[in-house]
């Protein structure tokens, strides 16, 4: 019963999930609900996204990457070295565990360890480089974020021009951050780490651990359209039933319902013709442009399902939705997490933070949208 309280008070205070519900019943009024909304529902990606989240949370439950990062910095010597492996930690991560689980895993894991070596000046710079590192590895791969495999089902675009599209923007992520990490604070000298500070609660199960591995390898080949996504969702569902039914309702449910939301109100949308024929003029031939821009205002996964009904030029889309969860905070909702992290520990630092991480982003912002002219 409690589980069913808190769930309702989330959604009750999810205001993109409360946004993309009122957009749909407005919607609902000018085309009224028949047989032809259910095929407004892409139930294969969402399938598949639920599947993703509960291995990522099962793995998460036992410790896997929390190990992972243990291990690394024990063999770091510098605070140099020490922010670069807590910055690609969540670069190389969130490429496989999603953006929102690197920075619910890592950033955390960050702000204890920084105040463990008392290199708190670094808090700031590193936690908003590791959060500019997640949303942009995320982008290499469509099991990197929603928006991601909801465009890879829906345009079953071959699994090698996802990767080289994406490829030029992900390897000038990586030499950016890495440059960043140059100009950092207090980044010289010799780190005196605590021993404990590193140290994880549990080791997990080691037969948990290997059928959530093996768990992930299904969905990777469901992704790449190997198995049937309903055959993956039921496996996965049976095995964690009787392994640990817990992680099943730990799944983000708020996630899959905003995107029933958007589905019913998109697809509405396009069944409305004077609607439809205004917004297809003013995204296509300005796919990038216009998904920047959305996603700065609405978040990139919403303007991603509020795009795609309206062009066929899908890579420009892509990029332009990945790209563009640089620049505000809203801009990719996974920011939310590291900025409500911090604040958490550094209540009174709030506006230097949003400062830091502005400026950042549209640092980063700049780049990337000038290599997008200059490949384009």
């Amino acid at each position: 019963m409690n589980s069913i309280v808190t769930f309702l008070k989330k959604m009750k205070s999810d205001p993109v999930l409360i946004a993309a519900w009122i957009l749909a019943v407005i919607s609902a009024f000018f085309v009224h609900p028949d047989k032809n909304y259910i095929g407004y529902i892409d139930f294969r990606s969402l399938g598949i996204l639920w599947g993703l989240m509960v291995i990522v949370q099962g793995l998460k439950e036992n410790s896997v990457f929390e190990q992972v990062a243990a291990g690394l910095l024990k063999r770091v010597k510098s605070p140099w070295q020490l922010s670069l492996v807590l910055i690609f930690l969540c670069f190389i991560s969130s490429m496989f565990i999603t953006n929102d689980v690197a920075l619910i895993t890592f950033v955390p894991f960050a702000i204890m360890i920084l105040k463990g070596c008392k290199k708190e000046k670094l808090m700031i710079p590193v936690i908003v480089l590791q959060t500019i590192a997640a949303n942009l590895g995320s982008m290499l791969t469509p099991i990197g974020n929603p928006q991601n495999l909801y465009l890879f089902g829906l345009t079953g675009m071959p699994i090698t021009t996802f990767l080289m599209t994406m490829l030029p923007y992900t390897l000038a992520a990586a030499v950016l951050l890495g440059a960043a990490t140059f100009f950092l604070p207090e980044k010289k000298g010799v780190l005196s780490t605590n021993k404990d500070v590193l140290s994880t609660e549990k080791a997990g199960s080691t037969k948990q651990i290997v059928i959530y591995c093996v768990l992930f390898v299904i969905a990777l080949l469901t992704v790449l359209r190997l198995i049937p996504w309903f055959v993956t969702a039921l496996i996965i569902l049976a095995v964690v039933l009787i392994m640990d039914q817990k992680i099943i309702g730990r799944a983000d449910y708020i996630l899959l319902l905003t995107f029933i939301g958007f589905f019913i109100f998109t697809g509405n949308m396009a069944r409305i013709d004077a609607v439809s024929e205004f917004l297809k003029s003013v995204v296509e031939g300005h796919e990038f442009a216009v998904s920047v821009i959305a996603s700065q205002f609405i978040s990139n996964v919403p303007a991603t399902l509020m795009l795609s009904g309206f062009t066929s030029n899908y890579t420009a889309l892509l990029t332009g939705v990945n790209v563009g969860g640089l620049g505000t905070l809203i801009a990719s909702m996974a920011s939310l997490i590291s900025y409500k992290a911090y604040t958490l520990e550094y209540k009174e630092n709030q506006g230097k933070y949003l400062a830091v991480f502005t400026l950042m982003n549209v640092a980063f912002l700049a780049v990337l949208v000038a290599l997008y002219m200059v490949l384009n």
